[in-house]
């Protein structure tokens, strides 16, 4: 009998994949454009990480988190999102030592146990930035800023999903214009907040 894929989680073929390596090229050039540096978070985090950032009693730590026991008896989870991980690494690696602002982006898969439907798999491949250190609200704006050119230069005037790959225009070339970055100065307070609200 043939083994098929596991339910949600897809195969990414020669003939697409080309799509997806060139938005994470451009996400790459774009973003570092924008003083952004990339960060690779583990696939596997402990569970007590999601339940303290999300929050114990919401859908994606009750119903939709893939966690289980290792074999060391330690209650391990696959990633749902990206931004406790790039906390977690940011204190734990004491990152505000050698820069209190954090300009860092991510890319890669995250895991929920969703029902499977168009656009939504239990696999899904998330691309995201965080600014840490900094209670500016002007960083929001210069982030969504980036963003709008990220999708400018995919050629798109709107965000999407996944599944619409088959809409990206033809490749892009060049960049359009420049970037100033983020130059803000750190938030202490905000520092230790962080510091204080993930587990040891």
């Amino acid at each position: 009998m043939a083994i098929n894929g596991v339910k949600g989680f897809n195969d990414i073929l020669p003939g697409e994949v080309e799509k997806w390596q060139h938005i994470e090229a451009t996400a790459r050039r774009v973003f570092e454009l924008y003083g952004l540096s990339e960060i690779r978070i583990p696939i596997l985090e402990k569970t007590e990480l999601f339940c303290r950032s999300i929050g114990d009693a919401t859908d994606i730590v009750e119903k939709e988190m893939y966690s289980f026991e290792d074999k060391g008896g330690n209650r391990v989870t696959m990633r749902p999102e990206g931004t406790a991980s790039v906390m977690r690494a940011f204190i734990e690696h004491k990152m505000h030592a050698i820069d209190p602002v954090a300009r860092l982006y991510y890319m890669g898969p995250m895991f929920r146990y969703e029902r499977p439907q168009k656009g939504r798999y239990r696999q899904f491949h998330q691309i995201g930035a965080e600014v840490t250190g900094v209670a500016a609200p002007t960083v929001d704006a210069q982030v969504l800023t980036m963003l709008s050119h990220f999708f400018a230069e995919l050629g798109l005037d709107e965000p999407f999903a996944a599944d619409q790959l088959a809409r990206l225009p033809r490749l892009p070339t060049g960049l359009s214009r420049g970037a100033q970055g983020f130059p803000f100065e750190p938030d202490r307070a905000a520092l230790r907040g962080l510091r204080s609200s993930l587990p040891d």
